[in-house]
């Protein structure tokens, strides 16, 4: 069974910067859509970002609550997907995890959990002074 590793979490101060990485073992990027997703002590896990490939172009989603803040980008000959976050704020501390999901359809651009699989450990955030 195919799991994602995650990697680059950690502490930084609000309006601090992180860059999470999503390997993807066995997975062709352009085959699917891949999607980070977050979850915070005692909530539900959100979607955060998803981007699909398509012959060099792709689509990118992003949560109403990190638009503008956090880039999504794939770097395919090494298999992995980055999730490049700015201007970070308290609400953002969480679990980040990353997973793949269909790459046509509504579940990539709804950031719908459930159709995600593949799912690794996260990585932990914590923005905090």
């Amino acid at each position: 069974q195919v799991q994602f590793v995650e990697s680059g979490g950690g502490l930084v101060q609000p309006g601090g910067s992180l860059r999470l990485s999503c390997e993807a073992p066995r997975t062709t990027l352009a085959d699917y859509s891949i999607g980070w997703f977050r979850q915070a002590p005692g909530k539900e896990r959100e979607g955060v970002s998803c981007i699909t490939l398509d012959d060099g172009d792709g689509s990118v989603y992003y949560a109403d609550s990190v638009r503008g803040r956090f880039i999504i980008s794939s770097d395919n000959l090494k298999n992995t997907v980055h999730l490049q976050m700015t201007g970070l704020k308290p609400e953002d501390t969480a679990v980040y995890y990353c997973a793949r999901g269909p790459k046509y359809g509504s579940i990539c651009p709804t950031l719908t959990a459930s159709g995600f699989n593949s799912w690794g450990q996260g990585t932990q955030v914590t923005v905090s002074s």
